[in-house]
């Protein structure tokens, strides 16, 4: 019954939103023949019914597992509402002045002229012109996420100065992938042989994942094993869980129950060695060179949030990394960080994922924005306090909405030095 009166209360949000915006259309397109108005209304109107049976149909099969055309239905959906949104905010400035200026007759003012009867365009027009311009540049700015943006993969390059970092690691060169969410590419083996043979191209010394290999099962990693596997590092390759790993998103209840999530979970681990990935769960390991050491360390999920489990042991792990000189963490969490990670003075260096960047936002040399940072303090690249270091990825994969804007794929190459 509730999902029935959210998806009812959508609908009606959607109608009224798309009643609004029509009136926009509808002014611009004043201008044009009869036919041409016929044309553009009935299109409007049957890009609306479309999207109503779509979301009709989504919700009569709620429950089904994801495929590629609910996947992009529910994005294309969501694409037009968010770019009609925007509309909406400008056409709300024009009924404002409407109403200004109704006010104002009323009480005997002069009537603005620029708002009636003078020559050229009136601001009613200007206004609404301006606001189906404004909501193109998100309808355009999705749409190309969606095409290019989803796997249009990114090397970024990290120069870190440790004064403790052994001589023997001056030079050292880590490479960190995260949020592969292999759920999300169905079984196209093609956009991740690419990330793949991007990742190798950069011949790294020590290769990390730091999290969330799936969406919700165990099984959805399995058609891209093969491809995984080819990652070349001179090292063993490391890696950990994420908060979607534990398939906690999905309803177990007619699947099996507990001993089914768990024989899920069992099965992921045992994904990650056929890959050939050391999973490291609240433990870890030393790494030698010419006599000399680091420690990995890497904990399960852990996150600050309330609504995500807290499954690693942070104590656990550290006291397994002994008296290594110079530590990085990989937990897929940043808000880890702050929380408890800073307690630990001697990790130098922190790894993790989990943000996407929302996947969306404004990704400039001089300005980053995205919404996401209303919910995590530290949510897209390096972060400093002291002498540690947390480095947040933005992701290799998506999950939701199938494409990125401004937050592209990541693939991080840090280059540690000694100081």
């Amino acid at each position: 019954m509730q999902r029935i009166i959210t998806s009812a209360l959508f609908v009606v949000l959607l109608l009224g939103v798309d009643w609004y915006v029509f009136q926009a259309v509808r002014t611009v397109s004043q201008g044009a023949s009869a036919a041409t108005q016929r044309f553009i209304t009935g299109g409007y109107w049957l890009l609306t019914l479309v999207s109503l049976f779509g979301i009709l149909w989504m919700a009569l099969t709620r429950g089904t597992p994801p495929t590629l055309l609910r996947t992009y239905l529910t994005s294309a959906i969501m694409v037009l509402f968010v770019s009609k949104l925007v509309v909406v905010l400008f056409l709300l400035v024009d009924d404002a002045g409407r109403l200004v200026r109704f006010m104002a007759s009323k009480f005997g003012a002069r009537p603005d002229p620029l708002g009636n009867g003078s020559p050229g365009i009136s601001r009613s027009q200007f206004l609404n012109r301006m606001a189906l311009v404004a909501g193109g540049i998100p309808f355009v700015a999705l749409i190309w996420g969606m095409v290019k943006g989803a796997t249009d993969y990114q090397v970024k390059r990290v120069v870190l100065k440790f004064p403790n970092l052994p001589a023997s690691f001056d030079g050292f060169k880590l490479l960190q992938i995260s949020d592969l969410h292999t759920g999300s590419f169905n079984a196209d083996p093609e956009p991740l042989e690419r990330a793949v043979a991007l990742i190798n191209k950069q011949q790294a010394d020590l290769v990390f994942m730091t999290g969330d290999l799936v969406n919700n099962v165990a099984t959805e990693v399995e058609p891209h094993i093969d491809t995984l596997a080819k990652i070349q590092s001179k090292l063993p390759i490391y890696s950990i869980l994420g908060n979607h790993d534990y398939a906690d998103y999905v309803d177990w209840t007619d699947l099996g129950g507990q001993s089914a999530k768990q024989a899920n979970l069992d099965r992921l681990k045992q994904n990650h060695a056929k890959i050939g990935w050391k999973l490291l769960l609240d433990e870890s390991h030393t790494i030698e060179r010419d006599g000399e050491k680091i420690a990995v360390l890497g904990v399960q999920n852990w996150g600050a949030q309330m609504r995500f489990p807290k499954y690693g042991n942070l104590a656990q792990a550290h006291a397994g990394s002994g008296d290594a000189p110079f530590k990085i963490l990989l937990s897929h969490d940043p808000s880890h960080w702050e929380a408890q990670v800073l307690e630990y003075p001697d990790i130098d260096l922190t790894l993790s994922g989990h943000t996407h960047g929302m996947q969306f936002g404004v990704n400039l040399s001089f300005l980053k924005w995205s919404p996401v940072q209303y919910v995590y303090k530290q949510w897209a690249g390096l972060y400093s306090k002291g002498k540690q270091h947390l480095y947040v990825n933005t992701g290799l994969g998506f999950i939701g909405y199938p494409g990125r804007v401004g937050f592209l794929p990541e693939i991080t190459v840090f280059e540690l030095r000694r100081a």
